[in-house]
């Protein structure tokens, strides 16, 4: 299960010693396609070695990806991206820095800016909030830079925008000026600012619902269109959902799932390397290897631990023979939000000593917020209502344990 990163040289080199040539060629392939799903983009600049390798192969990446899920792949002289969007939204899939909705307009709007910059233009911070609130408030939307607020939210957006490496600093830095507006920062951009955002099929004074600016490209109205659209609808979940379901499907991609699983695991493992098993819940995709492109359940943070304890600590008790709960026909076991917290203090209780400070302070309440926000995020649970929370059958494939090391 997985949902970026960057794999070093060194790395990559220990991994293809001793390989044949196909296997070499195959593992390039399968480094790129990874890379290119969870990046924003592959520069020549900061990852030559990468760049080159999808450049080498950029045919058969190409018409993988558009055959399969109906993504575009860019390549230019300094930069691959791969023009991806989900079928469905869900918060983690957000800017995880972002604490407000105008962080995003900030965002936006700062790209607004930004493209009618050229590679060699130097601006000034003020000149920039001026001419985007300008541009916001002809809109109809309300922008005051005098406004702590404001201010903090658009160096948000400019912290976010120098990540994603489209916008420099050369002199100063927009924390001052959000402290005091008498500050200033010289900024400059880079061309990769026009492939931020992604591209759209038509125009966007075309779309009548918001739910419409998913599509990735226009499909023909004929039997072979639908076909098409419905082949991209379940590769584009599957790529970018961590886990889904049967009962997560609808009815027409569910069949396609089921009738046509061989391909949709070979297909994932020859692309990505990823091995799929087909259970009673779904099918589901593993990646065997750790990887430093894209994160994998469960991750390098202490919650997965925790999350990884709960359901050892469930599968043990269900089947007790006194058990106080039992699976239901979709093979979810439903908490009640009480018991959870009384298990996480069971089991903080009985294993304190390989927790960490913060969750060994945390009350009982705080630790199931933390471990259900993580479980939703990974698609293992859900909030049936304000006391119900139902565990999916897929964290039922997990049994955690802590396990002394051995003395030396």
């Amino acid at each position: 299960m997985g949902r970026g990163g960057t794999r070093s040289w060194a790395l990559r080199r220990m991994r293809m010693q001793g390989r044949s040539g196909d296997d070499i060629w195959r593992e390039r392939r399968q480094t790129c396609a990874l890379a290119l799903l969870n990046r924003p983009w592959i520069t020549k600049e900061e990852d030559p070695e990468l760049f080159y390798w999808i450049r080498d192969q950029y045919r058969e990446l190409r018409d993988w990806f558009a055959e399969y899920a109906g993504f575009s792949l860019m390549l230019t002289r300094s930069m691959a991206k791969l023009d991806k969007a989900p079928l469905r939204a869900f918060p983690w899939m957000g800017i995880q820095e972002f604490r407000e909705p105008r962080d995003y307009s900030f965002f936006t709007y700062g790209l607004w800016y930004l493209e009618g910059k050229t590679e060699l233009d130097q601006f000034l911070l003020k000149d920039m909030v001026v001419q985007i609130q300008e541009q916001m408030v002809g809109t109809g939307l309300h922008v005051d830079w005098e406004q702590y607020q404001h201010r903090l939210s658009m160096v948000r957006a400019l912290k976010k925008l120098k990540q994603f490496g489209v916008l420099i600093a050369v002199d100063g830095d927009e924390q001052d000026w959000a402290h005091n507006d008498e500050n200033n920062v010289l900024y400059e951009c880079t061309p990769n600012v026009r492939y931020v955002l992604r591209q759209f099929p038509e125009e966007l004074s075309r779309f009548t619902d918001i739910h419409e600016l998913n599509a990735q490209m226009v499909y023909t109205d004929t039997a072979d269109g639908e076909m098409r659209k419905r082949r991209h609808r379940v590769y584009r979940r599957l790529l970018l959902e961590p886990v889904i379901l049967d009962q997560e499907w609808e009815a027409d991609d569910l069949y396609y799932v089921i009738t046509q699983r061989r391909s949709l695991i070979e297909q994932l493992r020859m692309m990505f390397g990823w091995e799929g098993s087909r259970y009673r819940e779904g099918l589901l995709f593993f990646h065997p290897d750790a990887t430093s492109d894209g994160e994998l359940f469960p991750t390098l943070s202490a919650i997965s631990d925790l999350v990884l304890l709960l359901a050892g600590e469930l599968r043990r008790l269900h089947h007790a023979e006194s058990s106080l709960w039992y699976v239901e026909d979709n093979g979810e076991l439903v908490l009640g939000r009480t018991d959870l917290e009384n298990l996480l203090l069971v089991l903080r209780q009985r294993h304190k000593e390989y927790w960490s400070k913060e969750h060994k302070e945390m009350t009982a309440a705080e630790l199931a917020e933390a471990l259900t926000k993580h479980l939703n995020e990974w698609g293992l649970g859900r909030w049936r209502d304000e006391n119900r929370f139902a565990i999916s059958p897929v964290l039922g494939r997990w049994n955690g344990v802590y396990q002394a090391e051995d003395p030396e």
